[in-house]
Order: structure tokens, then C-alpha cells, then sequence
């Protein structure tokens, strides 16, 4: 999984620890994170990086939610909260159960499943002021519900409206990856929308199924592409298995069996253009080989489709705030201290 997440989301993670924690440096090297990115301009981290930082909060504080609300979700929260879904017939009981755990357990936050016409909405609600980072625990508790959703009867289901009860965020160009459909800043509520008929789909998944979905949790609801509905998540699959030999915007039109004209209007619709998810893309395979290998800084430029060196350490400098040679040093140190 090629993904890279903003530093956002492990900032405000972090503002979920009690005062009286100690440093969250621990934390970050333990998830291999160097605590330079926390200060770090336009830093980033692996998807997988994020999901291990938050593996080893929840089991810290024995909180599955950690600090998000005035009541801690005990380890184990989530499994139970599944076991209960599983013996649904169809999705739509499934999600009733869903709203109601979440109403039994918390006082300050729930959900509200309705169907308005041919769409299903999915919504959150606050009853008291939360007690993480509002926006984090927004982003997080709609991704929760949208991949156990996807997850229970085996199929993506396409978010295909997204309401977000904030302003656009500075961050919201992760969304078009992590929220794929048309999403809505400085609404009333936050919630996602998506077709009616998913909700007569049946449970496919069963308890032989749960452990190995609990393990992989949350790097699998953070990214999930639909390549098959989205051309940017197309375009972004197609670099990712023809780079460096297939990099240019007609090569990839070409791919899609689009011209170079239609290609770059349904990029426009869905908010980006070529070369942003051309270096959305590069930017978080360098990430991830300056992360999670030892791979020469010439091989990867070379994989990247750079013509050298200083091309690939000026670009990425640009993406990031620092060039590779820096990021991988200070990553090695952060984890080795």
C-alpha cells in the first residue's frame, strides 16, 4: 500500500494523550515515525506508520478511541461491536445494531443511519464537547463506519456524497483518497452518503474472518481505491505498475482509452490535475522506500522516473519540506535514539 497520510493526523492523535503521559516521542519511534516530521513542514507518514502510532495508544490507554471521548472504549470494543453485526441477514439490520452499540456506550457521541430517497446517510452526532481533536475524530469515526460497512459484505461500497461539519481543512487534498465522491465543507453535519441498495447486500464475512480484519485495523479503512469508479485512482494505479517507462499524460490517456483533452476534464471534475497525482503518487513511493528500505536515493530516483539526483531531491524537497538524504537520516536517528 503506496499511501502517505499528513502529519495532521498523527498531530492530533497525539492531542488524545492525558497530561500526564510522558512525551509522545516513545510512541512515534516505536511506530518508526521520527519526531522531526512532528514540527515538519508538509510532513508526512505511511498510512501503515499511522496505524501502528495508533495500535500502540489504544492498547496504552486500553482505549480503542484513544482520548477521543470522556469515555474510554475498553480494548476489545471493536471485536465485540463486529460479533454483534455478524449475525445479521442483511446490511441494513447490521448498521440499525451499529447505531445502537454506539448509543449504549457513549454519552457524547453517536450515530444516525437514515434513508432520504434513493440514498443512505450515515451521520454523526455530538452531544457534548468531544474530548480529542474534533475534526480528527470526524475523519476517523465516519472511516471506522465506512470500512466495517465494506467490510461486512465484502464489497467497497462508494461514498457517493460526503458533508463534513467543518471548514475545509488544510489537509483536504488526502480526502480525494480517503473520502472517493463529492465532499462538502462547513456543513451542519458530517456524514456520507451512498445508494440505498447496498443495504440489502447479506453479512458475507463470519468470526473466521474477524481476526485476521481487527489485525489489519485501521490501515484498511484509511485507503481503499476505486480505480474502477474514480480516474484519479486510475491514473494513480497505472504510474504505480508502468512507472518509470509509462509516466507522461498521453501515455497514461492512452491506458485509459481516453484522450489527453477527456482525461485532464474528469480529472478537473474530481478536483486535481495530472501532474498533482503524478507527484501524489511519487511522493508517497519515496516516502515509503526512505521509510521501509534501504534502497540507494539513485535507485530510487531512477524507479521515479527522475534524470537524476538533484532533480528527485529538489521535487521532493518541494513535497515535503526536506530532501531525502535529510528525511531518511533524521528517520533512522529518530528510530535508533
Amino acid at each position: 500500500m503506496t499511501v502517505t497520510v499528513s502529519m495532521h493526523f498523527v498531530n492530533e492523535l497525539l492531542c488524545g494523550l492525558p497530561a500526564t503521559e510522558l512525551a509522545p516521542t516513545r510512541y512515534l519511534e516505536q511506530a518508526g515515525i521520527s519526531p522531526f516530521l512532528l514540527s515538519a513542514p508538509n510532513g508526512r507518514v505511511t498510512v501503515e506508520q499511522f496505524a501502528e502510532l495508533y495500535r500502540l495508544l489504544a492498547l496504552e490507554l486500553d482505549d480503542e478511541t484513544p482520548g477521543f471521548f470522556s469515555r474510554p472504549l475498553r480494548c476489545g470494543t471493536l471485536k465485540l461491536l463486529c460479533l454483534s453485526l455478524l449475525d445479521a441477514p442483511t446490511l441494513q439490520i447490521a448498521l440499525h445494531r451499529y447505531t445502537q452499540f454506539f448509543r449504549i456506550l457513549l454519552d457524547d457521541f453517536s450515530y444516525c443511519f437514515t434513508i432520504e430517497g434513493e440514498l443512505a446517510r450515515m451521520a454523526l452526532e455530538e452531544h457534548a464537547p468531544l474530548q480529542g481533536s474534533r475534526i480528527l475524530i470526524h475523519e476517523l469515526m465516519l472511516k471506522l463506519f465506512h470500512g466495517i460497512a465494506s467490510w461486512m459484505i465484502a464489497r467497497k461500497i462508494p461514498p457517493i456524497l460526503m458533508e463534513c461539519g467543518y471548514d475545509q481543512p488544510a489537509h483536504s487534498a488526502d480526502y480525494l483518497y480517503f473520502y472517493p465522491g463529492k465532499v462538502r465543507f462547513d456543513q451542519p453535519q458530517t456524514a456520507v452518503y451512498f445508494d440505498k441498495t447496498f443495504l440489502d447486500h447479506p453479512i458475507r464475512q463470519t468470526k473466521q474472518h474477524l481476526g485476521a480484519f481487527l489485525q489489519r485495523a485501521p490501515a484498511d479503512w484509511f485507503y481503499v481505491s476505486f480505480e474502477d469508479r474514480l480516474i484519479t485512482h486510475r491514473v494513480r494505479e497505472h504510474l504505480s505498475r508502468h512507472l518509470p517507462t509509462s509516466c507522461t499524460v498521453q501515455h497514461v490517456a492512452d491506458a485509459v482509452h481516453m484522450s489527453v483533452r477527456t482525461l485532464s476534464r474528469h480529472l478537473k471534475i474530481e478536483g486535481t490535475h495530472f501532474q498533482a497525482v503524478k507527484d501524489e503518487y511519487r511522493r508517497d513511493y519515496a516516502i515509503q522506500a526512505l521509510t521501509r528500505s534501504t534502497q540507494p536515493l539513485t535507485t530510487i530516483a531512477e524507479k521515479l522516473g527522475f534524470e537524476d539526483l538533484a532533480c528527485f531531491s529538489r521535487a521532493f524537497k518541494q513535497w515535503t519540506g526536506n530532501s531525502p538524504a535529510a528525511y531518511r537520516k533524521a528517520q533512522t536517528a529518530g528510530i535508533k535514539r
